[in-house]
């Protein structure tokens, strides 16, 4: 009996050393597995000779972000600084090897000359989860650059003309409730009172709603449209994991909007729709040139075209292979709606920050705005006391005034483009792989002081007429109206995501 106990106690010994010994081995294999997986994708860079900074385990270059201490524009932009005297360098999101560019113009051969091999932004595409996402800012390949060529006729000068007076309406509006809130002494975020603003001239022009969110600033349009830009703690957790880990985005399948906003916004363009098909109702606005496409498959062309419009008709020249090319894309209601939704979407938030931030430089440069005012009123005895289209083309100080705006706050602090076949970067043996994401650091190149001396400074000057015609220097992102060829640098609704916090100020509205 006493063997039988003794080999027993053995056998646990035994036991428990080989248990011991195999968490041991599986322990070490793990950690060889992880610091060779680790060294392996963060060689990356090195092995392709790019210069890049080094990474942090897990969250690679963009930590700061992930723990909110930065906004992503202004941890790229303290990617770009570590990269000072590069043209470009590799950086990394959690694991994923990222490029970001830094000389102008390569920027400008991938987003302008060589744009075929970034056609793609790399964004969630999930129709049968949210409908809406099947918009031009997130379709692929063949699909995008169909419904480019179809959407293109709708942003020519002869239909931004048709526009402006939905614009004036809404102004007046505007004009009227800061009078109203001048004679009571009220003080306004001027921020919200914007966004109400350009609430009222996209959503009218894009669904043709009068919503009044000027004086109704509780509608239920204002508030599905603000529900876009408020993200819930899950979401955004799923974006900033997607950063790190990308396959994460792919297996959540992360729409643009919830299922509320989605079933919301493509009701309305549905009812619409409907409703002007059945009572022959004809409007000069955006969600007409989709009943045009429905239709007619086309939307149809200005009687009177411009000069102004050859980038929009030479946009088209990018080369590819013709899989799917011979598909005819079908124009359903649900494609259909995603478009506008994509239209108010990139108009609503971008134009009211950059008029926030306009009236922001204005109020702290006297100066620049009384100048402003006083082209304004000579511009418009010039015209008779009216807003049209050809008294917009004789406020160039305004032209400047906005494009220091855009400078100074880009709607769109990054750019991103997805390489969809390899590319070699011009002048030097690096080549770009395929599914590369590429990264245009907009805000930082907008505030490199080799580009804008004293970029902090709020100057208009650095847009005038005779700087722009002496000036050696490359203004890439500021959507100039006179850089045509540069007007398919999109901006993309992710500005309260990729632009540096600057919050609304309170001001007193006074009578003048």
């Amino acid at each position: 009996m006493f063997m039988i106990i003794f080999f027993s106690a053995m056998s646990e010994q035994e036991m428990e050393t080989q248990l011991s010994l195999t968490i041991i081995l599986s322990a070490t294999a793990v950690v060889v597995f992880l610091y060779w997986y680790l060294t392996s994708i963060f060689s990356y860079w090195e092995k392709r000779g790019v210069p890049f900074i080094k990474p942090l385990p897990v969250f690679g270059n963009v930590a700061d972000y992930i723990f909110l201490r930065n906004t992503l524009a202004e941890s790229y932009m303290k990617i770009y600084k570590t990269l000072e005297g590069h043209q470009f360098g590799g950086f990394y999101s959690g694991s994923t090897p990222n490029l970001i560019l830094r000389d102008p113009v390569i920027i400008k051969k991938i987003l302008v000359k060589d744009f075929n091999h970034f056609i793609d932004r790399n964004l969630s595409y999930v129709e049968k989860v949210a409908p809406l996402s099947c918009n031009l800012a997130s379709l692929t390949g063949s699909c995008w650059r169909k419904l480019r060529m179809k959407l293109t006729p709708s942003f020519t000068s002869g239909k931004m003309r048709m526009m402006l007076p939905t614009i004036v309406r809404c102004s007046q509006h505007l004009v009227s409730f800061l009078g109203e809130s001048a004679d009571d002494n009220h003080i306004l975020d001027i921020r919200n009172v914007v966004s109400n603003f350009t609430t009222d001239v996209i959503g009218s022009f894009a669904f043709g709603l009068e919503i009044n969110s000027i004086k109704n600033p509780e509608s239920e349009f204002r508030r599905m449209g603000n529900k876009v830009f408020q993200p819930t703690f899950i979401t955004s957790a799923l974006r900033c994991l997607g950063l790190i880990f990308r396959p994460i985005l792919k297996l959540f399948r992360n729409p643009i909007a919830s299922k509320d906003v989605n079933d919301f916004f493509l009701g309305i363009v549905k009812e619409t729709m409907s409703y002007r098909e059945k009572n022959k109702v004809v409007r000069n606005d955006f969600l007409q040139s989709m009943i045009q496409l429905k239709n007619k498959g086309k939307v149809d062309e200005d009687l009177v075209s411009s000069k102004d419009d050859h980038h929009l008709t030479n946009a088209e020249t990018v080369s590819s292979s013709n899989e799917g090319e011979d598909e005819p894309l079908e124009m359903t209601d649900t494609l259909l709606a995603a478009q506008c939704f994509i239209f108010f979407l990139a108009g609503f938030e971008t134009s009211s920050t950059t008029i926030s931030c306009c009236l922001h430089e204005l109020a702290v440069n006297p100066d620049i705005q009384e100048r402003l005012r006083k082209e304004v009123d000579n511009v418009l005895i010039k015209h008779g006391g009216h807003i049209t289209y050809e008294a917009l083309q004789d406020l160039k100080y305004m032209d400047a005034v906005v494009d220091e705006t855009l400078r100074k706050y880009p709607p769109a602090g990054i750019l991103t483009r997805f390489c969809t076949k390899d590319y070699k970067i011009p002048g030097t043996n690096v080549k770009i792989d395929k599914e590369t994401s590429v990264i245009i650091p907009v805000y930082a190149i907008h505030h490199d002081p080799k580009y804008y001396p004293d970029p902090e400074k709020f100057d208009p000057e650095r847009f005038s007429d005779e700087n722009i015609k002496i000036s050696t220097k490359v203004y890439l992102f500021t959507f100039r109206r006179r850089s045509k060829d540069l007007y398919r640098f999109e901006v993309w609704p992710h500005a309260s995501q990729s632009q540096p916090d600057s919050s609304p100020v309170k001001v007193q509205v006074l009578r003048v």
